[in-house]
């Protein structure tokens, strides 16, 4: 399960827990239940409930989930030999169910290719250039290293220096005030002013500031303008990696005279142990004082540290603070020593131009391109609402072996997300066999599609409503589960029923039969890839049954998904999807005219816009704005790529949150937009945070 923000992220990079924190979808917290198939469940179900809890059913949807969450299947991450044999195994299970797997070019497959990560490309180079021809040539992985998480190109441009590269209203501070960095080439110092100072300002929660956020720099200075960035380690962080490795000596010497010690009592059945013992203290000592020999503290930040970005971004590199310093007295500046001292001291920028001095080189970032696929299978109605659609989605991938999403920091464990999202899968495919067994055809076509990509963000949805297998005006409702694996007390959330009028009747009267204590949500917008349908005006439904501990952990696993649970779910929107398909009108699309309540912006002012995370192109994508927001009144449309905010360039997701920090609620700010290859500008008056 991904979560659907209303204001901005950060899935690609930005996912799961973190758009829980930044955007405050919050959700009960139940105990896990530990219901299998052949435990009892935690309520009599009554006699007359019609998705009986069928023995070979319920083991058939246990063995799937087995599978589904096994080791073998890697977490099901989309750069994971894994995620395709969990697509194979669907596609041989909807044909199993009677569904027509060759809808896509006589394949199930609808395929596409995302950036999942990058690599260095072939051409990296960087030399500064001065008046009278100097030049201060730098060595790859001496003088400067490329960084990951930037773009490629080549330039030429005039050197600034911008300090921290810091601009921070809150607290009065702006490495960029009094200087214009617009087509610049900017040196900027990691983290931020005063470090180890606790009442600094830039202290923030834990002594961490977001200001030191290499994310934040980058967004920043390529919203001024700059042409390339050129990082540096600041001389604080210096020092301390040089106490470091003094202690870390201190620490091998007195384990070496461990060593020693238990070497000379060592008796003869513990000789080779203690002597390994000895060996690797003596090797440990020599190791730490030849670092602090060499004295080199100012250590390179390793390309993909920090990840990756999309291609998009300008030139990135990290240059020596030696180079750095051997620029600055060339052009007649004081050292990054005392730079930094003078920041600390008074709190006061002190950013320059290096007149004459410019940067010159090339950087080549590669990206690796992955292709993902949803899995599409197709039944057929019968009468005069055949060409009428509705799709009922799940998303089968997950967080594969951790990183990015997991909420088990460092582990590489496979993340088997069984209730996240093999629940939602294995009902859909129950699904489609009780639907695809009944003697009469269905009025109206049925799309079943398990979506890829959902945990990076709807980006498999995303896809499928830019490139529908059947025309998406004539898609009259969507229908979509995750995390359906943990009924606890009959409890089960469905949102979206304020988006057609007949829902909240419907799914009420519905979950009666079913004995389901119902929570409805009425908003459209949520966490999951019903979100992409709504963003396209079509009523839809979502079923969760609630977050819990073991979300995005390795501890997701089958033995405490609820498959009698399950079952009730699955003949629910059984029931739910036959009464649609046999209405004679279609759903009534309905836009709901507040903001969703589970939706929040932390201490941004309110937007409102609703991200398209499947967007291509440089800028913010937004795939809609949330009924009568800020967003939503200035005219923002679904399809509008966001380019500009203020004077700030906007480069995508991270840039206009970002942008968005620079403004306060109630405070008007003119918007550029691409619509239909068109620049619109509009006026956004901001919100109160939500």
């Amino acid at each position: 399960m991904s979560v659907l923000i209303s204001n901005t992220t950060s899935k690609r990079m930005i996912t799961g827990f973190c758009f829980l924190i930044l955007f405050g979808l919050i959700f009960a917290h139940p105990q896990s239940s530990s219901l299998v198939w052949g435990e009892t469940p935690a309520r009599t179900t009554k006699p007359d409930v019609k998705s009986s809890l069928n023995a070979a059913n319920g083991q058939r949807m246990l063995d799937a989930i087995k599978y589904l969450a096994s080791d073998e299947l890697e977490g099901r991450g989309v750069t994971t030999r894994g995620i395709n044999l969990a697509a194979d195994y669907i596609v041989k299970e909807f044909k199993a169910a009677g569904l027509n797997v060759q809808s896509v070019k006589d394949s199930a497959f609808q395929k596409f290719t995302i950036n999942t990560g990058s690599k260095l490309g072939p051409k990296n180079e960087l030399q500064l250039t001065g008046p009278d021809h100097k030049s201060i040539p730098l060595v790859y992985d001496q003088g400067f290293r490329s960084c990951s998480f930037g773009g490629s190109g080549k330039f030429d441009a005039e050197l600034a220096f911008c300090g921290y590269g810091i601009d921070a209203k809150d607290v009065k501070y702006s490495d960029y005030a009094g200087i214009d960095v617009k087509d610049k080439v900017v040196i900027i110092m990691r983290r931020t002013p005063q470090q180890g100072d606790k009442k600094s300002p830039f202290a923030g929660a834990h002594g961490i500031s977001r200001y030191a956020a290499l994310r934040y720099k980058v967004s920043t200075a390529f919203g001024k303008g700059a042409k390339a960035i050129l990082f540096v380690n600041d001389i604080y962080s210096t020092r301390e990696n040089k106490k470091e490795a003094q202690e870390l000596e201190q620490d091998a010497v007195e384990d070496l005279i461990t060593a020693t010690e238990n070497w000379e009592k060592a008796t003869p059945k513990k000789q080779a142990a203690v002597d390994r013992e000895l060996k690797k203290a003596l090797n440990t000592v020599q190791q730490t004082r030849k670092r602090l020999k060499e004295g080199n503290f100012d250590v390179l930040m390793k390309f993909g540290y920090a990840g990756s970005g999309d291609g998009r971004s300008i030139p990135i590199a990290h240059i020596s603070v030696e180079k750095c310093n051997q620029l600055f007295k060339e052009a007649g500046k004081p050292t990054l020593q005392e730079l930094e001292s003078s920041i600390d001291k008074g709190l006061k920028p002190q950013s320059f131009v290096l007149p004459e001095w410019k940067a010159k080189g090339e950087i080549s970032v590669e990206q690796i391109k992955t292709e993902i696929k949803n899995v599409i299978g197709v039944l057929d109605g019968k009468g005069p609402h055949a060409d009428e659609t509705i799709v009922i989605g799940a998303h089968y991938d997950h967080v594969g072996l951790g990183g990015v999403g997991s909420l088990a920091p460092g582990s590489t464990d496979v993340h088997n997300g069984a209730d996240d999202n093999a629940s939602g899968t294995v009902a859909l495919i129950e699904l489609a066999r009780r639907l695809a067994s009944r003697k009469t055809p269905l009025p109206r076509r049925l799309v079943f599609i398990a979506f890829t990509g959902e945990e990076r963000g709807l980006i498999g949805s995303a896809h499928y409503v830019k490139h529908p297998l059947f025309d998406i005006k004539n898609t009259v409702a969507m229908l979509n589960m995750d995390m359906v694996g943990r009924l606890t007390k009959d409890k089960l959330t469905v949102f979206g029923t304020g988006t057609a009028p007949r829902w909240k009747k419907l799914v009420e009267e519905t979950g009666k039969e079913f004995d389901l204590k119902l929570s409805l949500k009425p908003e459209g917008f949520g966490p999951s890839d019903h979100s992409s349908f709504y963003g396209k005006q079509i009523p839809v439904l979502h079923l969760f049954t609630g977050t819990h501990s073991d979300y995005h952990r390795p501890s997701d696993d089958w033995d405490k998904i609820n498959i009698p649970g399950m079952q009730r779910i699955v003949g629910f929107l059984e029931e739910i999807t036959v009464a649609t398909a046999e209405n004679p009108d279609r759903p009534k699309y309905v836009k709901i005219k507040r903001p969703a309540a589970t939706m929040r912006s932390g201490n941004r002012p309110y937007f409102g816009s609703i991200p398209d995370f499947g967007g291509e192109g440089p800028g913010y994508h937004i795939s809609g704005a949330s009924p009568g927001s800020p967003a939503d009144k200035a005219g923002l449309k679904a399809g509008d790529t966001i380019i500009k905010m203020g004077k700030t360039k906007i480069d995508g997701l991270d840039d206009f949150d970002l942008a968005l920090r620079m403004f306060s609620p109630g405070e008007s700010v003119e918007v550029t937009v691409l619509r239909d290859g068109k620049r619109v500008k509009l006026t956004v008056k901001l919100g109160k945070p939500k």
